[in-house]
């Protein structure tokens, strides 16, 4: 399975993000986005998803594909939201997020 590295950008907004990984499709609030077909090499571009969380293209590096979604956060939110460390994903199931034993205020 192709490694996902995901950078998450922290921002004051209102929701949640949640992420899981079957094969090579990553889950975004429930919603599959299959990755198998970009090729080692290519670079999908933003536009080209549709998804709120996307935060940029998603390139296919020789290490894995590496993507950049936008993690939002309550106005107090404890600084593992506020500075979240990346993500490599190489097991299938549910991702845990930084903060997620934290409650999120303001964020529904």
């Amino acid at each position: 399975m192709t490694p996902f590295h995901i950078t998450l950008t922290p921002m004051r907004r209102e929701g949640r993000l949640t992420l899981a990984r079957d094969g090579d499709q990553l889950l975004v609030n429930g919603t599959a986005f299959d990755l198998s077909a970009i090729p080692q090499g290519a670079i999908l571009p933003r536009h080209a998803v549709v998804c709120a969380y996307l935060a940029s293209d998603i390139a296919h590096r020789t290490d894995g594909l590496h993507l950049t979604l936008i993690l939002p956060h309550g106005a107090e939110a404890p600084e593992t939201l506020r500075f979240p460390a990346p993500l490599s994903v190489i097991e299938e199931g549910e991702i845990t997020l930084p903060g997620e034993d934290t409650p999120q205020e303001d964020a529904a």
